[in-house]
């Protein structure tokens, strides 16, 4: 893909957003505050995602171990 096309390609992804928001409608101050809401959305949720997710994934991991009988092993050794 040369760089003409690929220029192309994303005028044209950025007009399909631009329909389906509607926001070619939109005045340029009422653009600006619409994207910039959505942008805070879209990094709010990621980074909830990147915080909270792993910790939960991990939780789910562990239970389902324990569910099914593969317990984990302790550190600390008895000696009997």
């Amino acid at each position: 893909m040369d760089i003409k096309s690929m220029k192309n390609y994303l005028f044209w992804l950025y007009c399909q957003f631009e329909l389906i928001t509607c926001s070619y409608l939109m005045e340029p101050w009422e653009k600006l505050l619409f994207y910039t809401f959505n942008l805070t959305m879209l990094v709010m949720v990621l980074y909830t995602a990147y915080v909270f997710v792993p910790p939960h994934l991990s939780m789910a991991f562990q239970f389902f171990l324990h569910l099914f009988g593969n317990q984990h092993e302790n550190t600390v050794s008895i000696v009997k």
